[in-house]
């Protein structure tokens, strides 16, 4: 039978009639996955399989924490002697599993690197009295076990967290920095006073309800329980069209095509999981309105001083100018609360790289498919050349391979790794509060005590009486985060005709024209109602902001806070006489090792004198450094935690005294001059990998080639270590 023909008008309500119901039936899948989730003990997005290898719940201090192993899909493989990832998810109200939730994640590139794979989760309700600090010390427990089953493995395990995940690692590297390989810190906030005026309005909240006093009455009303659906609200306020319009207008403008994306990501975004009360209030009193993480001012329970300068890792931090959760001021501005220097960094053994992206947004960096294909695979696959960097500040560059690429052959994939030096400059060009806003969140701090104290005097005890756990519970079921994927379900028997109308309008389905001039005014509509409603969450962060600024500012609110005309504020970590001790006796026994070592240490030194006067390293350089590590004989090989030593003293040497650096060069090489000429050739190999020299880096290659003196063999020097 033919089809009948249709005008432009009778075409496009057909196809609205169509994507509606459609639309209404996405929908009802929603539901009813949200159901079937909130139905699961352990509810989680991770696509691998996976096998449970230790339960928090059973542990001295017991959390609902869990640790997975990832196992390999068939044809992956694992290297036994390449350290092991372990993936940490943010527990910030939404379920686990974020970064795995895509064959294109955090994981797939760990897999697909030769990378024993781990994942930290979660379960949706925490154990009876858990704590942050319960929390971080599980998290080692973890560490240690993924360690233990990984003996062969030349280093400790890579750590990515994620979000929230970020800080609680960071804990607990500072506490316990022996258990931690390279940390990477995906969109995780470290500083949260941090950010621009005009922008990053979520860092205002506090101050605008009056501090913290407010996550003490949910979790009163919660019966002891904080409810993560509020955190998500907080969340979608940020961006009113996308949360109000944007999200379902796309689905429903791309009905055909949409749906099973959709419908993957409301899966994690749409169970919400729950928080002890006590947890949530020290993680807002703390960190989101004190900012005490960077400053130093936290400790743990035994008195122990959490200072973020004691983590030895490499520390990398991924964020993004798109990301208005986490925005680069507040993942990188805790590195200016610690340093007043770059060189404080190096002095401190401390190696930091950070990079940033353009645009995506804050869940873009776990679960954005491009991201996972090329920063995180990136970073997966370099991750050993960052654990052998010298300490220092550092920028990552990733840059895609092209035919003026000299010797991609060293090169992993498509794109080249770059790091090139920064300074702390660097960072605060970023942007950073002025004094005067530091002591507006100063006020706000303060504020919030008080209010805190006034509330736990005179409501909380009427409050906790009232809202016993089955009232609780009930008013969790009807948070409007719930109640909205609940009633669009098979609960809802007004939802039962869209269920079994949805098959027959699929198999009769007929798309729009592109070119209907009512499609068109539709399109234009949404764009206008999403431009109102941006204009409307402008106009509101605004608002926000100069109302945070004005009430916050003013002398008398300052003074009533305790911050008078005299009072100075001390926002940067205090001095730790032991850490300037430790660091003047390793400066001093650096002294004694220019003329220790042999040919390799020799290499070494020059490759530094070259790499600082050529600023920037790459990948390929350091696939150079393996090729030649793999040709030399096993007895002799060094292994990556031998390198690491090696390269950051060659590196210190050369930073203290170049001259003297130099100098002693020559009392490390043999007297052979067959030696001298294979030492040699193993430098310029190394140096060549990059490509073509800048001039002072030339110049730099050619003082160490005349150091070499390859003319004849020489006597050996009164003062050497190896022969």
């Amino acid at each position: 039978m033919k089809t009948p023909t249709l005008g432009p008008v009778q075409e496009y309500w057909l196809d609205a009639w169509q994507r509606s119901v459609l639309l209404l039936d996405t929908l009802r899948q929603r539901g009813n996955t949200y159901l079937e989730q909130s139905r699961k003990a352990a509810p989680h997005v991770l696509e691998f399989e996976f096998e449970l290898i230790r339960d928090g719940r059973t542990m001295p201090r017991p959390t609902n924490y869990q640790l997975v192993r990832i196992i390999p899909s068939r044809g992956t493989v694992i290297d036994p002697s390449e350290p092991p990832f372990v993936i940490v998810d943010p527990r910030a109200g939404h379920g686990p599993g974020i970064g795995g939730m895509k064959h294109d994640s955090e994981i797939g590139a760990a897999l697909a690197a030769g990378h024993a794979c781990y994942f930290i989760g979660f379960l949706p309700e925490p154990v009876p009295g858990q704590t942050v600090e319960d929390v971080w010390q599980t998290e080692a427990a973890f560490l240690e076990e993924v360690i233990a089953r990984h003996p062969e493995a030349e280093g400790k395990p890579v750590v990515i967290a994620n979000c929230q995940a970020g800080w609680q690692i960071m804990i607990m590297a500072s506490l316990r920095p022996e258990l931690a390989g390279p940390i990477l810190l995906a969109g995780s906030p470290l500083s949260y006073w941090a950010g621009v005026r005009g922008k990053n309005p979520l860092r205002y909240l506090g101050g605008l309800l009056g501090g913290t006093w407010l996550t003490a009455l949910a979790g009163d009303v919660g019966a002891g329980i904080f409810d993560g659906a509020h955190l998500i609200a907080n969340f979608e306020s940020l961006n009113p069209s996308n949360t109000y319009w944007k999200k379902l207008y796309n689905l429903y403008s791309k009905i055909d095509t949409e749906a099973p994306r959709y419908l993957d990501f409301e899966t994690w975004w749409g169970s919400p999981v729950l928080l002890g009360a006590e947890e949530m209030q020290w993680i807002a009193d703390n960190l989101f309105v004190g900012n005490k993480l960077s400053t130093g001012e936290l400790r743990a329970s035994d008195g122990t001083r959490i200072d973020l300068r004691n983590v030895t890792s490499p520390i990398i931090v991924f964020c993004s100018w798109g990301d208005d959760i986490t925005p680069p001021q507040q993942a990188l501005g805790w590195i200016t609360d610690l340093y007043d220097d770059e060189k404080e960094i190096a002095a401190a053994g401390q190696t930091i790289v950070y990079t940033m992206h353009d645009s995506v947004g804050h869940l873009g960096i776990f679960v954005s498919g491009k991201v996972a294909t090329r920063e995180h695979s990136e970073f997966a696959s370099c991750m050993e050349m960052i654990n052998l960097l010298p300490p220092g500040l550092y920028e990552a560059v990733i840059t895609e391979v092209d035919e003026n690429t000299k010797n991609p052959e060293l090169v992993h994939g498509k794109y080249l790794f770059r790091l090139e030096p920064r300074t702390l400059e660097s960072i605060r060009e970023l942007g950073e509060n002025p004094p005067e806003d530091e002591r507006r969140f100063a006020t706000v701090a303060r504020f919030s005590e008080a209010n805190k104290s006034l509330y736990r005097t005179f409501a909380a005890p009427i409050l906790r009486m009232v809202f016993q756990e089955p009232v609780a519970r009930a008013l969790r079921q009807l948070h409007p985060h719930r109640l909205r994927f609940s009633m669009l379900s098979d609960r809802n028997p007004f939802l039962w005709p869209v269920k079994a109308l949805a098959p027959a309008v699929r198999s009769a389905r007929r798309p729009v024209a592109p070119d209907n001039p009512l499609l068109t005014l539709e399109k234009a509509v949404s764009s206008w109602i999403v431009s109102s409603l941006d204009a409307w969450g402008a106009l509101r962060d605004r608002a926000s902001e100069a109302t945070f600024l004005g009430v916050y500012g003013l002398p008398f609110v300052q003074a009533v806070a305790g911050l008078g005309p005299g009072t100075t504020l001390h926002r940067h970590i205090e001095r730790d006489l032991s850490r300037e001790l430790a660091e003047q006796r390793s400066r001093s026994e650096l002294e004694t090792r220019y003329s220790s070592g042999g040919p390799f240490e020799a290499v070494i030194r020059g490759l530094a004198y070259v790499a600082i006067g050529e600023g920037s390293v790459d990948e390929r350089g350091f696939s150079m450094l393996m090729a030649i590590r793999d040709e030399c004989p096993a007895e002799e090989r060094r292994s990556l935690t031998e390198l690491k030593e090696l390269l950051k003293d060659q590196y210190f040497l050369v930073r203290q005294d170049e001259e003297r650096a130099l100098k002693t060069l020559p009392a490390l090489l043999p007297r052979s001059v067959e030696k001298r000429r294979a030492a040699l050739d193993v430098l310029r190999r190394m140096v060549a990998a990059r490509g073509t020299l800048s001039d002072r880096g030339s110049r730099r290659l050619h003082e160490v080639e005349a150091l070499f003196d390859t003319r004849s063999d020489r006597p050996a020097p009164e003062q050497t270590a190896h022969a």
